[in-house]
């Protein structure tokens, strides 16, 4: 009988776990549980036939435990049959188990025949004359239920006969159990690794030994995985994760849920087998903001990526962008990171690696049947910030030709540090007379900086709504300053006449002039700056900005005239300038795709 295995309930629920394979248990029809304290993807369950036991790791906010056993989350632990598992709270018991066998175990034990080479001539003479076939050792494993294609290289194709097992002879096939052979295969794959990671293109960039643990770090907004086997090595294969390696099962854009993904293309596991036997450390680099938005816990997608993992079954390094800032994809904190504190102190040969993303800037229909362009550049970008070679999933595992992209119109390579700061050219900045001068520009423009380099050391003074908090505070701490005789430069954003109009009236009842500086910036110009702010540590403290917030700018803007008041108005430019080699090497990066 086929080994199987299950937990079952009290109140009529099954559910069948497959041997290796994760399922995400929780409340739900499947599980018959309704008890809002019980997340929908409570535990992650994983069944071991051969050891006959449940690895349960807890991932719902409340406990679950294992015969008495709490468990909190991110936890886990092993149940073997007729041991329960309760859900939640001590509540909603589930009991292991395991029945039949199965070709990957040992049979049970049985007296064994003496059988004589006579009788057992006799049996092979009875196998051949009966048409049964003779077995190898690919009958131990189960045949593949997706559609015949070329099957991908295995490892068995690589074992000499006489390591297999003589398949001229059925009496030593009947004597040698499944397990053996089993066993048999994993000495021989373990001996190939081996080989290869002992080569002396290998061994010369490989001076530790193995990660002998997988284990999770978190740095920052940066998660890391390191799986047990992973090596370091001068040869980078970096890979992006959705869209890539994985895609829906739905067929979905959007997963509907963490078990809904598949290997993208059956190519995939093959290529990057072949990849760790030439020595390159195979590297995935994702980016994860559904979990600073809160809409992605870390344990579900952890649990996700160690599924991934086990699927193909290969030592896999893990980093997982979860934040804007220095670690998020097209910018290169992360593998930054990979250099610096995750390869062993191995340096990497950036000519001898590569990148490999869907993110890559292909327009609508750029092959047939594939409809919709690429929705960002980010991972052509990434590589390109970091001087990888790159290729689409497409192209690197399925060998299409390289398809037409293009890169955004804004590219912080090209800004000019020595432009003209501003128009027209022979304008004061600042007045010997008392004055108002009021700014208009996105948020990130450089209205403050700008402020703080050429105006306030004149001795303005400075009027922030960032600061101040509300519109009104500004306009008293205007007319304060213009009553002790200060002239005042308001910095907000004042996309509007209503808003610009404000600080035209205070200026008229003093009695003083009201000029305008345009920041020109443009709306792509002024997303990087806010990208970059997040970057970078600065003495100036900004308020956090989202692109809603720039977006909604550009619909209130209306260009400033002298019509409204202004006694002079002045095209400020955008003219980067950087106090260090650091800060200048992160902004000359693009930022977003």
């Amino acid at each position: 009988m086929k080994m199987q295995c299950a937990l079952v309930s009290v109140n009529g629920a099954r559910v069948d776990l497959a041997d290796g394979r994760a399922l995400m248990f929780g409340r739900g029809p499947e599980s018959r549980v309704s008890d809002k304290k019980c997340s929908r993807h409570q535990v992650k369950l994983v069944a071991d036939y051969a050891k006959q036991e449940v690895l349960v790791t807890q991932l719902g906010p409340n406990p679950s435990s294992l015969d008495g056993q709490c468990l909190g989350r991110g936890e886990s632990g092993c149940l073997t049959s007729g041991q329960t598992l309760y859900l939640v709270n001590q509540s909603h018991p589930f009991t292991v188990e395991f029945a039949g066998n199965s070709a990957g175990m040992s049979p049970s034990p049985k007296k064994k025949e003496k059988t004589t080479n006579e009788s057992r001539q006799r049996q092979k003479s009875s196998k051949e004359s009966s048409g049964i076939p003779k077995r190898n050792i690919h009958d131990y494993f189960s045949k593949s239920p997706k559609k015949a294609t070329k099957r991908p290289h295995s490892p068995v194709d690589d074992v000499p006969h006489s390591k297999r097992g003589r398949e001229d002879e059925d009496d030593e096939d009947d004597e040698t159990s499944a397990e053996e052979k089993l066993q048999q295969l994993q000495a021989f794959a373990q001996r190939e690794r081996d080989d290869g990671l002992n080569s002396p293109s290998v061994k010369s960039s490989n001076p530790s030994s193995a990660c002998s643990q997988s284990h999770w770090q978190q740095i920052g907004s940066l998660m890391l995985f390191t799986a047990a086997g992973v090596t370091a090595s001068s040869k980078i294969a970096g890979f992006d994760i959705d869209g890539c390696i994985i895609t829906t099962k739905s067929g979905k854009v959007f997963p509907t849920g963490p078990d809904d993904w598949r290997i993208l293309f059956p190519e995939i596991q093959p290529k990057l087998a072949s990849l760790l036997k030439k020595g390159y450390k195979v590297v995935f680099f994702t980016n994860q903001m559904g979990i600073s938005r809160g809409k992605l816990r870390p344990e579900v997608f952890k649990s996700k990526a160690e599924d991934i993992l086990q699927t193909l079954q290969l030592p896999i390094q893990v980093f997982v962008s979860t934040a804007p800032g220095i670690y998020r994809k097209p910018v290169i904190g992360m593998w930054e990171h990979l250099c610096e504190k995750a390869n062993s102190g191995v340096t990497i040969d950036v000519s001898e690696s590569l990148y490999v993303g869907d993110a890559a800037g292909r327009p609508a229909n750029w092959a047939p049947g594939k409809k919709k362009k690429d929705f960002s550049c980010s991972d052509r970008l990434f590589a390109l910030n970091i001087g990888l070679q790159f290729y689409t999933p497409e192209e690197y595992f399925l060998g299409w030709k390289p398809a037409s992209f293009s890169f955004p119109e804004f590219d912080p390579r090209k800004l000019d540090s020595k432009a003209c700061l501003y128009d027209p050219p022979d304008a004061s900045l600042t007045s010997t007379k008392q004055e108002i001068i009021v700014a208009v520009g996105f948020p990130g423009a450089g209205k403050s900086t700008f402020f703080q380099n050429h105006i306030i050391p004149k001795g303005y003074a400075y009027v922030n709504r960032d600061t101040m908090g509300s519109w009104q505070h500004c306009v008293s701490a205007c007319e304060r300053a213009l009553k002790e005789g200060k002239s005042v430069a308001v910095d907000n954003t004042n996309p509007d006449l209503e808003s610009r109009k404000r600080y035209i009236d205070v200026a008229q009842s003093a009695g003083v002039s009201c000029r305008c500086f345009n920041f020109t910036a443009s709306l792509d110009q002024a997303k990087h700056n806010n990208r970059f702010r997040e970057m970078v540590p600065s003495a100036t403290k900004h308020v956090p900005v989202n692109d809603m917030v720039i977006h909604s700018y550009k619909k209130k803007f209306v260009v400033p005239s002298l019509s409204e008041g202004f006694s002079e108005v002045l095209q400020i430019h955008f003219v980067p300038s950087f106090s260090d080699k650091r800060s200048e090497f992160l902004f000359r990066q693009f930022s977003e795709g």
